[in-house]
């Protein structure tokens, strides 16, 4: 949530830096509620200040021995005008809340300004793609070829865009996610956590999934469709459990920054993308991520932002996979982000490289939400700055190797590094059929 007194004091600032993201401020919205704010205030000091002028009066009555009945009713009566004042302000500062819920973050002065991905800025690229001697095959093919992805199953049990996985391609996928955790735990000094899978409404509001990505989230309830509670939801991220971990608290400056990775499923309705890659493991319902979360010290956070891309290039080097770091432009990057770095690895059946991982720097946005602070040298609160990167989504992790690593035979070679996740095994072959 941005700051309302960045409104309040140069609301023409304000209104040009969400213009770049193509947000339209409505800028009468926000000056009406704030001119009611105003008036319901200056009306509530009167009435504290007249009450208060009376109370003196009624001591100075009483000490005379004077009746002051009619003086102490015109206080209860500006206490009932008093009560309602209270209200309607509440009221209004509700309203100026959710005015603010809907409006993305402002974007730092580094982010290229854009109105589309193709206004993206490559930053620079990793490794070179391999040159095939035959025509590669896209994962699903090579994962049918395997006997290890089974999409006819998935969508018998859940419809659409659900992968089955099998044999040394579900072992695969497993070595992945245990590498990256590996990786980030004991080389990177993220402290490894198992969170939630479910989260209720108030979660989602802290990182900015609610109340604009509603229709993003799978929604549950207990007791089912008509049962009774609150609304619940399936992480579509463990930003959102680890982000949350720190919700309300004022932590102390000596123990940023913290750094959380989870390894969770992650589900995601997709809405609005229907018809895009509709084929494979590209975009699913349901797929696999380790994420990696910082919360540091606002000073320190774009240093933190590239400490952070750089864990995550890591996972990709060490795998070995060609990739490129992209800086996402104003009109591309997400609605809590400052600024973004996209990882997009080389997939050889699409002769392009596809977005894996992306890492943010929401500074204060998810942390005004949150109230999540820590107190400065001076001894006062601050916010905390908040950052985010998938390290890395473990689905999209398997499609790069199986194509990546492809063999004319239908055989996929294992990367070294995941190969003692593998008991050992350096490729796995075609299942035969019949």
């Amino acid at each position: 949530m941005l700051d309302i007194n960045l409104f309040r004091q140069n609301l023409d600032a304000v209104t040009a830096a969400l213009a770049k993201r193509g947000v339209t401020l409505d800028t009468a919205t926000f000056e009406r509620l704030e001119n009611e704010r105003k008036a319901i205030q200056t009306q509530t000091q009167e009435l504290q200040a007249k009450r208060n002028a009376l109370s003196k009066q009624i001591g100075i009555a009483k000490g005379k021995g004077e009746d002051a009945a009619a003086l102490m009713a015109e206080v209860g009566g500006l206490g009932d005008a008093l009560s309602g004042m209270e209200n309607v302000l509440a009221g209004l500062q509700g309203q100026l809340r959710d005015f603010l819920l809907t409006l993305p973050n402002l974007t730092h002065e580094t982010t290229p300004v854009g109105k589309s991905e193709t206004d993206n800025v490559e930053v620079r690229r990793w490794g070179t793609p391999r040159s095939f001697t035959f025509a590669p095959r896209d994962h699903t093919d090579i994962g049918e070829t395997l006997g290890g992805l089974d999409f006819e199953t998935a969508a018998k049990l859940s419809g659409s865009r659900f992968a089955f996985l099998r044999g040394d391609v579900a072992r695969l996928h497993r070595a992945l996610a245990q590498f990256m955790l590996d990786t980030h735990t004991q080389q990177h000094g993220y402290t490894e956590c198992c969170t939630p899978y479910i989260v209720n409404a108030e979660t989602l509001i802290g990182t900015a999934q609610l109340p604009k990505f509603e229709a993003d989230m799978f929604s549950v309830r207990k007791g089912g469709a008509e049962g009774e509670g609150e609304a619940l939801y399936l992480i579509s991220t463990s930003e959102i459990t680890l982000t949350n971990s720190v919700r309300g608290k004022i932590l102390s400056a000596e123990v940023l920054p913290l750094k959380l990775t989870a390894h969770t499923p992650c589900f995601r309705s997709e809405a609005g993308s229907y018809g895009k890659d509709t084929r494979g493991m590209i975009r699913q319902h349901q797929f696999d991520k380790v994420e990696m979360v910082q919360i540091v010290h606002p000073e320190q956070s774009y240093e933190a932002l590239e400490t952070l891309t750089g864990h995550a290039e890591a996972i990709l080097q060490a795998l070995e996979l060609p990739y490129r770091v992209v800086a996402l432009c104003t009109g591309d990057i997400g609605f809590a982000s400052a600024k973004t770095y996209d990882l997009e690895v080389w997939l050889p059946a699409q002769n392009t490289y596809r977005e894996i991982s992306s890492c943010s720097n929401c500074e204060a946005f998810q942390a005004r939400r949150l109230l999540a602070r820590f107190r400065n040298a001076q001894g006062k609160t601050e916010f905390v700055h908040t950052l985010n990167g998938s390290g890395v989504a473990v689905g999209r992790a398997l499609v790069a190797v199986l194509e990546n690593y492809q063999q004319e035979d239908g055989s996929v070679r294992i990367p070294r590094v995941l190969q003692k996740y593998m008991n050992g095994l350096t490729e796995t072959a075609p299942v035969k059929k019949g």
